[in-house]
């Protein structure tokens, strides 16, 4: 059978590392990656990955045959990008590697926690695609005590930007010093979901941390520590999102 050659810009510019598909499609509409030395600016594109000659900020940009997966728990006061504007720090900051690698999906600056890190853009989209309703576990601890019919709208859903989020999971786990300590589980990955919602129901999130992504923990690792992931554990990230079908 005849390899297939032809491949939309944005998942050849994924698969080489550069980011998500999905900023990806950001970073082509800024003007930032040529075509046979044309400038794209606009998403959609197909190329010929084996005759078109790509660039990315001028530089030559192919594709990885090499993939790494690497666990961060993300300390608190970190931006979860490959670069920042305003010279924060970032997660990439803390990670030592050969391969350019960036974040899958993103944890807000004050929210730490297990956050995966890859080269492999096909996993990283079926990860964040909402079809595939990835679990994600948060712990948060807020300014008072939950109310618990503000519970029961968690589990039935809160309108944010004018759409209603997906039920969750949620239960009170401790009360510590007239606040509620919250397990939380996602399905979905809206921008800073958690904290809106609470604000939404009239809460302030004092402290903020994911416990779990896919099922992957950060166990013995210390805030800003990172490590490889197992065989076991990559095994399991796939396996979770049908890896290696087309899919979207």
């Amino acid at each position: 059978m005849k390899h297939q050659t032809m491949m939309r810009l944005n998942k050849f510019l994924a698969h080489a590392g550069i980011a998500s598909r999905r900023k990806c499609d950001d970073l082509i509409l800024e003007g930032h990656v040529t075509v046979n030395g044309e400038l794209v600016n606009q998403v959609g594109v197909v190329i010929d990955e084996s005759k078109d000659k790509v660039t990315f900020k001028g530089q030559p940009v192919t594709l990885q045959e090499h993939f790494v997966y690497v666990l961060l728990n993300k300390p608190r006061g970190t931006v979860t990008t490959a670069s920042d504007e305003f010279d924060r720090a970032t997660v990439v900051d803390l990670i030592e590697v050969p391969e350019r690698i960036y974040p899958v999906g993103r944890l807000d600056y004050e929210t730490s926690g297990v956050l995966l890190l890859t080269n492999d853009g096909d996993l990283t989209h079926k990860l964040l695609h909402p079809n595939y309703k990835v679990e994600k576990v948060y712990h948060a601890l807020i300014d008072r005590v939950i109310r618990p019919i503000d519970l029961h709208r968690f589990r039935t859903g809160i309108e944010l930007d004018g759409v209603k989020t997906q039920p969750c999971q949620v239960r009170e786990m401790q009360i510590k010093d007239n606040s509620s300590f919250l397990e939380i589980i996602l399905k979905e990955g809206r921008n800073r979901q958690i904290r809106r919602m609470l604000e939404v129901l009239g809460y302030k999130v004092e402290k903020l941390e994911r416990i779990s992504f896919a099922g992957i923990r950060a166990g013995r690792l210390q805030p800003g520590e990172w490590r490889y992931l197992t065989p076991y554990e990559e095994d399991r990230l796939k396996e979770g999102v049908d890896y290696g079908d087309s899919g979207q």
